[in-house]
């Protein structure tokens, strides 16, 4: 019975600190994820985005896994959509 109580006692701090890690990295890197993912799916033609390389473009096609965006300049080039940072202020 004594070893048990060991077990447990020296196993407690163990996971004292995976929940402290899961609540203050795990859980709002992946809640990040989402909200990354889900504004991908709602960009639309005429949305302007920044890219991950700090380009400010316009999408003037969304495909499958790209978007065709305008640049400034008025050249047009794919982007793929895992290089969408964020929306455009």
């Amino acid at each position: 019975m004594g070893e048990s109580g060991d077990l447990i006692s020296s196993l407690l701090p163990l996971v004292a600190l995976f929940a402290i890690f899961y609540f203050l990295i795990i859980r709002p890197q992946q809640k990040q994820a989402k909200e990354h993912k889900q504004m991908l799916a709602d960009l639309k033609k005429g949305d302007k985005i920044v890219t991950n390389g700090g380009l400010i473009v316009e999408i003037t096609k969304v495909e499958e896994t790209f978007f065709t965006v305008k640049n400034v300049d008025g050249s047009e080039m794919k982007l793929a959509k895992e290089f969408v940072a964020r929306l455009a202020e």
